[in-house]
C-alpha cells in the first residue's frame, strides 16, 4: 500500500531539511556562493515552513494509507458475508470510490514531491532575480534621492537669479560631465526590453584543451607555419610590446625613424558640473542621437573623427602582422587589432562631438611610428566619416563608418555600420571586417556603463582564411568572465588553425591548434568541437591609463595627444574647433554658446545648399550636391559598396600649406 505513494517519509525530511537548504546558495556545477545573512533569514523562511507543510502532509499520507488500508479490509470483510444482492453490489461500489480515493491522493503526493524537485533545481536563479531585483530597487531609491535634491538645487537657484532663468537653460540642462558613450554589428530597430542576456542558454560552440607540455616543446618548431625550425619568426610572446618611449623602426629601410616627439601628457581636469539628465531626455525616446541638440557637459573633448583615430593605438599589431610568412598567423594579428580597437570604450561613457561636415582630422605619426592616417566628416545626415590611413611598414588601413544610435530609455545603441580593410603591400591580402554594437546601459537610473556584443567576421579575400570572433553580451546569471571574446582561425578549406581567446577590455591570446575532434551534443542539439591546442601566446594587452585618467575623461597615452594643438594641419582640422578647445580648458559655458553657433552655422549651410538645389531643379539643371574634399565615391572591388576612398593631395596640400580649396567650418 504504501509503495512510492507513502513518499519514504524518513528520506523526505532529511531531503528538505539538509538538501533543500543546503543547495538553495548553489549554482549548477556545485561550487557554494557566498549569501548575505539577510539573504539567509528571508529564504530561510518561506523554506522552513514549506519543510514544516510536506512533513504534515507525509503524516496525512500516512494516516490516508493506514485508514484506506483499514477501509479496505472492512469492506472485504462485508462482502464475504451473506448480504442481499443489493447490499453486495453497494459495498463493491464503496470499495471501488475508497480505491479511486486511495489512487489520487498517492497523486497529490507525487505532484507535491515534483513541485519541490522543481523549487529546488531553480532556487539559484531565484535568488539571483531577488538580489536584482532589490539592487536595482537601491539604486532607484538613490537616483530618485539625488533628483529630488538636484530639483530643490535648481528651484532655489532659479528663486535666486531669476534673470539668468532663460539664458542659461541650455547650459544647465546637461548631466554629469561625461555620461553617454559609443561602440553590435547591424542596425536593429528591435525594442528590446531585455537588459540582461542570458549566456547560460547559449553555450560556447567548441571546447578547447591545452596539450601536454612535452607535446608543446616538440611542436615549437612548427609555430610559425612555412618558417618551420624558427619558432622566433612568430613572437607571440609578452615582451614583444615595446615601450611607448623607445625609438621606432622603419622597417623598408632598416634604418631608426625619429625619437618621438614629447607629446603632452595631461589635461585640465574635468569640471564637476552636476545637472539633470532626464529632462533633456525625456523627449528623445526613440529619435536618432545625432539629430538630438545635446549640450558639451554630455561630450568628452574630442571628435568623432579623433575616437576614429584612436583605432589605431595598437597599430604594432600590424607592423608585426607585415613580417607573417603564414596568411592564418597574419590572420590572428588582425582579429587581435580588430578587437583592440574597444579597449579604449570601457571606462569612457562621454559622447564624441558630432564633426560637422567638411570637418578634417590629421594624425601625421610617419616619421615617429611610420605611418599617417586622415578622417573627413563626408555626410551629415546620416553621419559618416572616410578615413585613410598609410603605413611605410607595408599594410594601408581605410573605412567609411556611419553612425547609427538610437535612445530607447533604458539604454542607447550606437550601431557602427560599413566595412573596414586592411590590406598588406608585399603579400596582397586584403582583409575586411566590420564593427560590432555598442551598448550603454542605466542612461536614466543607476551607473553608466558600455557593453560589446555580436559578432565580427574577418575574411581575407586573396586567402579565403576566415576568423570568427563572438563579443559575448554581459549576462547577470553566467559564470563567464565579462567582456569575452572567443574565435576562431580557419583556412580556406574550413580546417581551424588556431583558437583566439581574450577580452575587449583587457588581452587577446592565441592559442594553435594540434587536433580537433566533435564531442558531445548540447541540450540545443548543436555538437560542439573538441579542439587540442598548444599553450596559449600573447597577442595584444591593453596599456596601463595614465595617472588622474578618472579626472581626465579616462583618456588614454594616444587620446590625450590627440587635441593637442599643432601647426600647419588644415584650417578644417579638428584640434581648431573652438567649442571642443572651450570645453577641454574647463570654460563649458562658453564652449556651449560656440556649439550652437557653429551648428546654426552649418545649417545656414545646409539651407542655401537646398535653396540651389531647387534653383537648378526649377531652370533643368543638374545640381552635383556636396562633395568630399579629399575623398570620392567609388564602388569598391571586394565589397561592390559605393564608399568613399582617399583620391589624394591632403599631404601635398600639406607640404605647400596651400589651404585654399577648404571650406570655412568653423
Amino acid at each position: 500500500m504504501k509503495g512510492r505513494g507513502c513518499w519514504e517519509t524518513g528520506s523526505l525530511r532529511s531531503f528538505c531539511n539538509a538538501g533543500c537548504l543546503n543547495k538553495f546558495h548553489k549554482d549548477d556545477s556545485g561550487d557554494e556562493e557566498p549569501a548575505s545573512q539577510s539573504d539567509k533569514s528571508e529564504l530561510h523562511g518561506p523554506l522552513k515552513t514549506l519543510s514544516s507543510k510536506l512533513e504534515d502532509l507525509s503524516t496525512c499520507n500516512e494516516l490516508i494509507a493506514k485508514h484506506g488500508a483499514a477501509l479496505q479490509r472492512s469492506l472485504s470483510e462485508l462482502e464475504n458475508l451473506r448480504l442481499p444482492a443489493d447490499s453486495g453490489e453497494k459495498i463493491k461500489a464503496v470499495n471501488e470510490r475508497a480505491t479511486l480515493f486511495r489512487i489520487t491522493s498517492n497523486a497529490m503526493i507525487n505532484a507535491c514531491r515534483d513541485f519541490l524537485d522543481l523549487a529546488e533545481s531553480h532556487s539559484r536563479k531565484w535568488q539571483r532575480l531577488l538580489q536584482h531585483e532589490r539592487e536595482q530597487r537601491i539604486r532607484l531609491e538613490e537616483t530618485i534621492e539625488q533628483l529630488a535634491k538636484q530639483h530643490n538645487s535648481l528651484e532655489r537657484a532659479c528663486r535666486g537669479a531669476p534673470g539668468l532663468a532663460t539664458g542659461t537653460a541650455s547650459s544647465a540642462s546637461a548631466t554629469k560631465a561625461g555620461s553617454v558613450q559609443s561602440a553590435k554589428g547591424e542596425a536593429s530597430d528591435e525594442d528590446e526590453e531585455t537588459e540582461y542576456f542570458d549566456a547560460m542558454e547559449d553555450a560556447p560552440a567548441f571546447i578547447t584543451v591545452t596539450a601536454d607540455p612535452k607535446h608543446h616543446r616538440r611542436s615549437g618548431s612548427n609555430l610559425s607555419g612555412a618558417s618551420e625550425g624558427h619558432p622566433e619568426d612568430w613572437n607571440l610572446e609578452d615582451s614583444v610590446f615595446e615601450s611607448s618611449n623607445q625609438s621606432s623602426y622603419n622597417e623598408s629601410t632598416g634604418k631608426d625613424l625619429l625619437p618621438r616627439k614629447r607629446r603632452r601628457t595631461r589635461i585640465p581636469d574635468k569640471p564637476n558640473y552636476s545637472l539633470n539628465l532626464w529632462s533633456i531626455m525625456k523627449n528623445c525616446i526613440g529619435k536618432e542621437l545625432s539629430k538630438i541638440p545635446m549640450p558639451v557637459n554630455f561630450n568628452e573633448p574630442l571628435s568623432m573623427l579623433q575616437r576614429l583615430t584612436e583605432d589605431l593605438e595598437y597599430h604594432e599589431l600590424l607592423d608585426k602582422a607585415v613580417k607573417c610568412e603564414s596568411s592564418t598567423e597574419q590572420m590572428c594579428f588582425v582579429a587581435a587589432f580588430s578587437v583592440s580597437s574597444y579597449s579604449t570604450t570601457v571606462h569612457r561613457t562621454a559622447k564624441p562631438f558630432n564633426p560637422l561636415l567638411g570637418e578634417t582630422f590629421e594624425l601625421d605619426r610617419l616619421e615617429e611610428l611610420g605611418f599617417r592616417s586622415l578622417c573627413e566628416q563626408v555626410s551629415h545626415h546620416p553621419p559618416a566619416a572616410a578615413h585613410h590611413v598609410y603605413s611605410r611598414r607595408g599594410w594601408t588601413l581605410w573605412q567609411e563608418i556611419t553612425i547609427a544610435s538610437k535612445f530607447r530609455g533604458k539604454y542607447l545603441s550606437i550601431m557602427p555600420l560599413g566595412a573596414i580593410h586592411l590590406e598588406f603591400h608585399s603579400s596582397g591580402n586584403h582583409y575586411v571586417w566590420r564593427k560590432v554594437t555598442s551598448t550603454v546601459h542605466n542612461i536614466i537610473v543607476g551607473k553608466l556603463w558600455i557593453d560589446q556584443s555580436g559578432e565580427i567576421e574577418i575574411v581575407n579575400h586573396k586567402s579565403k582564411d576566415k576568423c570568427q570572433l563572438k563579443f559575448t553580451p554581459y549576462s547577470y546569471f553566467s559564470r563567464d568572465v565579462p567582456r569575452k571574446v572567443t574565435g576562431v582561425v580557419s583556412d580556406a578549406d574550413g580546417k581551424a588553425h588556431y583558437v583566439m581567446s581574450g577580452t575587449w577590455d583587457e588581452k587577446m591570446e592565441c592559442s594553435k591548434i594540434l587536433h580537433s575532434s566533435h564531442g558531445s551534443t548540447s541540450t540545443e542539439g548543436k555538437q560542439k568541437t573538441v579542439y587540442q591546442t598548444l599553450s596559449p601566446k600573447v597577442l595584444w594587452r591593453k596599456y596601463p591609463l595614465p595617472d588622474n585618467a578618472e579626472n581626465m575623461y579616462f583618456f588614454s597615452e594616444l587620446a590625450l595627444t590627440l587635441n593637442e594643438p599643432e601647426e600647419r594641419v588644415a584650417p578644417t582640422d579638428s584640434r581648431l574647433r573652438p567649442d571642443q578647445r572651450l570645453m577641454e580648458s574647463g570654460r563649458w559655458d562658453e564652449a556651449n554658446v560656440e556649439k550652437q553657433r557653429l551648428e546654426e552655422k552649418q545649417r545656414a549651410v545646409r539651407r542655401r545648399r537646398e535653396a540651389e538645389a531647387v534653383e537648378a531643379m526649377e531652370e533643368g539643371k543638374d545640381y552635383e550636391g556636396y562633395l568630399p574634399l579629399w575623398f570620392e565615391r567609388k564602388v569598391d572591388a571586394v565589397t561592390g559598396e559605393l564608399i568613399c576612398v582617399y583620391k589624394g593631395g591632403y599631404w601635398e596640400a600639406k607640404d605647400k600649406q596651400d589651404w585654399s580649396v577648404c571650406p570655412d567650418i568653423f
